[in-house]
């Protein structure tokens, strides 16, 4: 992997984070040195992992190296799909229009709600009882 015309960008998504790195190339996309098919088993996952490139048009067209690491494996495939967008913009910036329009460069920051003490979870009460 050598970094002469690499892009790079971070995404999250939930508790994951995604380490992105695109050059032009020959459509190649790996994550954490493996094939993505073989590391999202899903098709879904793999569809929303390659949604930018869907949107720019650049199918095959670029070498993708991605590390990620915590969360599962949806909020992986969305922080991958947020790297991927902010590599692609950083690399030609006319990008940025069709990515945004498609919703690509916004950072979903929902994560799960912390447990409160005195619940059973973030907001679920023990039950009552009158006697």
């Amino acid at each position: 992997m050598s970094t002469s015309t690499m892009y790079y960008a971070t995404g999250r998504r939930k508790t994951a984070i995604a380490r992105v790195w695109v050059k032009p190339g020959k459509g190649e996309i790996k994550i954490n040195h493996r094939e993505m098919d073989d590391y999202f088993g899903r098709k879904t996952l793999r569809m929303v992992a390659k949604q930018p490139l869907g949107v720019v048009e650049g199918d095959g067209e670029y070498n993708i190296y991605v590390n990620v690491s915590g969360g599962g494996l949806a909020g992986q495939a969305g922080a991958i799909r947020l790297g991927i967008s902010r590599a692609l913009q950083t690399f030609n910036t006319d990008f940025r229009g069709p990515l945004k329009k498609a919703g690509l460069l916004t950072r979903d920051a929902r994560k799960k709600e912390r447990k409160k003490y005195g619940l059973a979870g973030a907001r679920r009460a023990f039950q009552f009882s009158k006697r």
